[in-house]
């Protein structure tokens, strides 16, 4: 065990000493010591009640027979972030989690990790950290938030929520309605109830494999949750003595399949950043032409909000990511190993969906291509990302006029004063990786958009990205990004921008002498921002690439 290195032999009696302090007898030295990597903190509200489950994890590490040493990590909530500056620091925290991971479990050579996690970028960090150091890992995500209710309506998620405002500035809904549905929108701790980034990824961390059966969809608070989270600790101390590492589970076959399973459950547009980034942390390459042909193969099937009709909840109650697995048949390669040490074929055999109206059969899906559409054109050449599942059929193709906004800020104020037309294509431009820096999501806008009833007449391009709550004609990751000399830097007003989704194609309907003239002039804006963004902004890679720290 690499435990070892710290209490064994003569030269390590100030290690040992060191040890007790923190609470060690003499009888643990030789047990293993299991890092309960958690995210725990009180102004997230996927992350708040996870230092309750935490407890449920160590009573099971305990009762295998390792020891249980708790560690925090940091955690941000992409909502409270939406905009504002804050929204420029969820991204980049990504690989500072995943950083801080490697250095806290490498400096005290734990032996093993239960990864307590519930959100956007902590979920994929946690498995990006678990690949990087390939010990043995199980992750325990906190799970989704009950819907809200208010009057007649009970399936309010915060992607209905911020809706609402777009409703109430149209006059639909008073602003002491609005205060009142404030109130009880989001009824307590879990992860916004609806199939947004953090409840994709916590899927996605299932399907790979890499948590208990089940757990994905288990809700937070629920009896279900505290028996997984006490069963992951017991089972970690198993996975210690059968060297069983994440290295053995994230194959690429693993991948594809839960790339499969994201397409089929209506997954957020930010898999294309979290799974290349995934991938590269195991060792393979993974392209936006790959996914893009996995969704083209994969149908739509789950009917849950921003893509459908149901929160969270009624997946689980259709038999959560198993039932998915079990619907999806051969198009899942069911012959690979889970944490739980056995394959995910035996994880699922006695699965049944629970409920054909939330989990639709294969012959009758939502829509016959899963959530993402991967876009190309001489406005994107290097691939951009809408969530097809929440667009309006009306918008798969769209053709309007261009109106450039350097910021989201800007878009929103042209919004609210009621300064976008029928027809019209918003540019936000100048929010990329690089140039944001830190890649804000532009879902203040696309929420207004909505709510405002535009989602069927105006369509939205950027560099920058979406939350995985966004619905509507809005298309981003787009690449090469502004400030690096991407055509959309080169995008002026009124020029016409064609979409087609069907068929791949985002088009600046602008000749190619005309933009390499445009290009002889261009001046990228350059932003201020902190010393932190700008150490940022000179390592990360383009969107189409993952937004992964290059160090080469």
């Amino acid at each position: 065990m690499r435990s070892k290195e710290l209490y064994t032999g003569l030269e390590r009696s100030a290690h040992r000493a060191l040890l007790h302090a923190v609470g060690f007898s003499k009888e643990d030295f030789g047990k293993p010591i299991i890092a309960v990597v958690n995210s725990w903190n009180e102004i997230v509200p996927g992350h708040y009640h996870l230092r309750e489950l935490a407890v449920s994890v160590k009573e099971g590490i305990r009762e295998a027979g390792g020891i249980a040493i708790e560690f925090n990590t940091i955690a941000i909530c992409d909502g409270l972030c939406q905009g504002h500056i804050g929204m420029r620091y969820p991204l980049p925290s990504r690989e500072i989690i995943a950083d801080s991971i490697e250095l806290m479990v490498e400096s005290h050579r734990f032996d093993a990790m239960v990864m307590m996690c519930s959100c956007d970028k902590i979920v994929p960090a946690h498995i990006m950290a678990s690949l990087r150091l390939d010990i043995p890992t199980i992750i325990v995500t906190g799970g989704p938030m009950y819907p809200g209710k208010f009057r007649e309506n009970e399936n309010i998620t915060l992607t209905s929520m911020r809706e609402f405002i777009g409703q109430t500035k149209r006059g639909d809904i008073s602003q002491d309605e609005l205060a009142e549905i404030e109130q009880c929108a989001l009824p307590g701790p879990g992860s916004c109830a609806m199939m947004a980034t953090a409840n994709t990824m916590s899927c996605i961390a299932e399907a790979l494999g890499m948590t208990l059966p089940g757990c994905g969809t288990a809700h937070a608070q629920s009896t279900k949750k505290t028996r997984l989270a006490r069963q992951s600790g017991s089972r970690i101390v198993q996975m210690v003595n059968e060297n069983l590492i994440p290295s053995k589970i994230i194959s690429e076959i693993a991948i594809k399949n839960a790339t499969t399973v994201a397409m089929a459950i209506g997954g957020s547009t930010n898999l294309a950043l979290h799974i290349p980034a995934i991938a590269l942390e195991a060792g393979f390459n993974y392209t936006l032409e790959k996914l893009d042909f996995i969704s083209k193969t994969t149908p739509h099937i789950c009917d849950i909000i921003p893509s459908g009709k149901y929160p969270l909840l009624r997946l689980e109650e259709a038999g959560g990511i198993p039932a998915v697995i079990k619907e999806l048949g051969d198009r899942i390669d069911t012959n690979v190993p889970t944490v739980t040490g056995r394959t995910m074929r035996k994880n699922i055999e006695s699965v049944h969906v629970l409920d054909k109206d939330v989990i639709r059969p294969l012959n009758s899906p939502l829509h016959h291509e899963g959530s993402l559409a991967i876009l190309y054109g001489n406005l994107a050449p290097d691939g951009s990302v809408v969530k097809q599942s929440g667009v309006h059929e009306k918008m798969m193709t769209h053709k309007g006029p261009a109106r450039i906004f350097i910021s989201m800020e800007d878009a929103v104020k042209a919004l609210m004063g009621d300064q976008i037309m029928s027809g019209d294509v918003m540019v936000i431009r100048y929010e990329g990786p690089k140039g944001g820096p830190g890649m804000r999501e532009m879902h203040m806008v696309t929420s207004i958009l909505m709510g405002l009833g535009l989602g069927d007449c105006v369509a939205l391009v950027t560099d920058g990205r979406f939350s995985g709550s966004t619905r509507g004609p809005c298309i981003g990751y787009v690449s090469p990004e502004a400030v690096v000399g991407g055509p959309i830097g080169l995008v002026e007003e009124e020029d016409i921008i064609e979409i087609d989704i069907p068929a791949r194609k985002l088009h600046l309907d602008v000749t190619d002498t005309e933009l390499a003239e445009r290009m002889k002039k261009f001046k990228p804006i350059k932003k201020e921002c902190s010393k932190f963004l700008k150490r940022y902004s000179l390592l990360v890679s383009s969107a189409d690439k993952g937004a992964v720290l290059a160090y080469e």
